[in-house]
């Protein structure tokens, strides 16, 4: 909310930024292990003008506290929780113990450990790192008023048939062939909204929003590939975004939206050749992969009633 300051409108915010921390839980019953590794983001919109226009500092929680406040609360959790519901706990914790703070925004990145399995059985304290990464995102109020993002970084998938490019529109620097056969490649970055609008309506179970980001990465990664025999055609990535999105939406409905970028990383045929003879003649089988340049293809679906 703006302010007016000396005839201007001033707006503000503070916090503490790539505070990393790691949990781990152990369970004396089994002696199994869990644990998280976050870095956490905090942003706090609270009544501290004074410290920018008239020197005066007493309103501002130091950014160190901050980073302080997340190893406290870390510590705090003796169950083992999502990211999402850590986020709620750290933005609710600025908003009700400080009168200054109006709003606070948590927002986290989850680095992928994974159990690993040895010999088929998974380890009890063993862990390795995976690809993509899980974030949330929470706005918390003073009141309670709650915005909750979740998404995914860093999802790559490939599918070597199954996909073409067609029809587009043509002219003098047009120099693309169509084709109905191609390899497809992207690198996801998923962004979804909960319909959940106050911290008292949230799941009660300290797991759902972690058992729900698996669930959507299954659906996004499913939808992509089709039936593990058959497959399902692509006739652009186009398309394909889109049945990914309304995948999500049809099946989780407290995702009110969703917003997908999906890049477009080639694979260009290899041909090789010199004025005698050829090389290399591709057919379907020798590629060049590429990063960049890359197709940038991104966009939303929201049912009527959501506010992203």
């Amino acid at each position: 909310m703006a302010s007016k300051v000396e005839g201007f409108n001033f707006e503000q915010r503070h916090g503490k930024a790539r505070v990393r921390v790691a949990r781990v839980w152990r369970n004396k019953s089994d002696n199994i292990h869990s644990m998280v590794e976050w870095n956490v983001s905090i942003s706090l919109l609270s009544d501290c003008v004074n410290s920018y226009v008239r020197d005066d500092n007493s309103d501002i929680v130091a950014t160190d506290t901050m980073k302080n406040t997340v190893y406290v609360k870390a510590k705090e959790c003796s169950e083992q929780l999502s990211a999402e519901n850590f986020a709620i706990l750290v933005a609710r914790h600025f908003t009700s113990f400080y009168k200054q703070v109006t709003t606070a925004i948590v927002k986290i990145v989850e680095k992928p450990w994974e159990r690993v399995l040895v010999n088929g059985q998974p380890h009890d304290h063993g862990f390795k790192l995976g690809s993509e990464k899980h974030t949330a995102e929470v706005t918390v109020q003073k009141s309670g008023v709650l915005k909750l993002t979740s998404g995914i970084e860093g999802l790559s998938v490939l599918k070597t048939t199954k996909s073409g490019f067609e029809g587009f529109i043509r002219d003098q620097y047009t120099a693309l062939p169509e084709t109905r056969e191609r390899m497809l490649a992207t690198e996801v970055t998923a962004l979804w909204r909960y319909s959940y609008e106050s911290v008292s309506s949230i799941p009660r179970n300290p797991l759902y929003f972690t058992e729900r980001y698996l669930d959507v990465k299954k659906s996004l990664a499913n939808t992509f590939f089709g039936p593990p025999k058959e497959g399902v055609y692509s006739a652009s990535v186009q398309g394909t975004l889109f049945q990914m999105a309304k995948a999500v939406l049809n099946r989780f409905p407290d995702i009110s939206s969703i917003q997908l970028k999906m890049p477009n990383i080639h694979f260009l045929p290899v041909n090789i050749s010199s004025k005698e003879n050829t090389i290399v003649k591709f057919n379907d089988d020798v590629f060049l992969p590429t990063d960049e340049p890359h197709g940038s293809i991104e966009a939303s679906l929201s049912r009527f009633w959501s506010k992203m």
